[in-house]
């Protein structure tokens, strides 16, 4: 867990902050920077020390700051300024130090537009735990966080481009398991014949091509979790053969007579109702059983408006090349992405980002960036003309 340490003076917006970064999965301390932190509490912990500009100025500049960071066993510091003339960051010590300087006409605790809170949360915890923002978000991350601690199978279902696979990971790096692989396979973009030879494995000469022998993901992931993505794709064939692993722990390979035992978590996901799968001879009930062990549900991005500028920021520090260019996002910006509708989800979300950072300048994203398709297959010519004009229809 990260512990991120807020020096509390000229912090107005300390409060909306420090629940922004209780959202990220992080530890919050409030401090009043004259009481040194105990580390030992948190295993293996990473501690950032966030305070204002004014802050770094009644110590005496840098080095008296890296002096209180040090006492507070910080491994990196942030330093805000939110009465500067323009937006930007810059980064010193390697990345260890940053400083953030925010417009003073853009950031103030009016037009906090959470995007510069949110973007103080994503540099400080280095984007490093599922985004939640909104509330149902919230829900499904506490669960996710609880059945991460066990060994139960777990079966998500949501619409394509809602972080399904993202969710799956989270799981993963929560768990006991989180120092063993992470092994993910598409069931729907496996040919049938090679899916088996794939979970199993398979030893040398089993079939045509088979030079040398395989161990197969099922092997690959032991100790670890193995995600089991689009599950209901799977052939019926191979359901059976999934459900005697799963209930008996063992593989065995193609060509081999003998049985070999693994221990690996399965997460399985779909996009599809399971209930109409199994009644129309899709997908076996008994498999179904198997795999619903502790069932999640991720929602269309336009269900969680609230998700929209946590997950932004999150992508552009994904996207940017540096930490310095990062941009501003401007409240008119802000508005286009969150009236729209959002049929894609986060994918098409991840695509307007990029889209925004090739059309943006002097680091600022205006709403004249936000491009979204109106035909994503007919509308490249008008994004090449400067003609698109952020319309919307969906």
């Amino acid at each position: 867990m990260l512990k991120i340490i807020v020096q509390n003076e000229n912090l107005s917006y300390l409060d909306k902050l420090k629940r922004i970064l209780e959202d990220r999965q992080s530890q919050v301390i409030v401090s009043d920077g004259s009481m040194p932190v105990d580390n030992s509490s948190v295993e293996n912990s990473e501690t950032c020390f966030l305070c204002s500009k004014q802050y770094l100025d009644s110590v005496n500049g840098n080095s008296g700051l890296i002096q209180v960071a040090k006492s507070f066993k910080a491994n990196s510091i942030i330093v805000i300024d939110d009465r500067s003339e323009t937006f930007s960051i810059k980064e010193d010590l390697g990345g260890k130090l940053l400083y953030i300087n925010f417009s003073k006409n853009d950031f103030n605790e009016d037009s906090v537009n959470d995007y510069g809170l949110q973007l103080i949360a994503t540099l400080a915890t280095r984007n490093n735990q599922f985004i939640a923002g909104d509330g149902r978000t919230k829900k499904l991350v506490n669960l996710a966080r609880k059945v991460a601690k066990t060994d139960v199978t777990v079966f998500i279902n949501g619409p394509t481009g809602t972080g399904k696979e993202v969710l799956s990971k989270f799981i993963h790096n929560n768990s006991a398991r989180r120092d063993n692989p992470f092994v993910g396979i598409n069931c729907a973009a496996i040919p049938e014949n090679m899916l088996e030879a794939i979970l199993f494995g398979h030893e040398k000469g089993a079939f045509t091509g088979a030079s040398s022998p395989n161990k197969g993901i099922f092997r690959a992931a032991d100790g670890g979790t193995l995600l089991l993505d689009e599950i209901s794709e799977m052939p019926l064939t191979l359901q059976a053969k999934l459900l005697r692993v799963l209930q008996e722990k063992i593989v065995t390979p193609i060509g081999s007579q003998k049985d070999l035992s693994v221990d690996v978590r399965v997460i399985a996901t779909t996009n599809r109702d399971m209930v109409t799968e199994i009644r129309d001879g899709n997908f076996r009930e008994d498999l179904f059983y198997r795999l619903n062990v502790f069932p999640l549900a991720t929602s269309n991005l336009t269900e969680r408006k609230d998700d929209i500028v946590p997950l932004i920021t999150a992508l552009l520090y994904r996207h940017c090349q540096s930490i310095d260019e990062l941009p501003w996002l401007d409240n008119l910006a802000i508005k286009t992405l969150l009236d729209h509708t959002w049929p894609g989800n986060v994918r098409e979300l991840e695509n307007i980002v990029q889209r925004a950072l090739v059309l943006c300048s002097e680091k600022q994203i205006c709403s004249s960036d936000i491009v979204i398709d109106n035909n994503p297959l007919n509308n490249s010519e008008d994004i090449l003309s400067g003609e698109n004009t952020n319309q919307i229809a969906v």
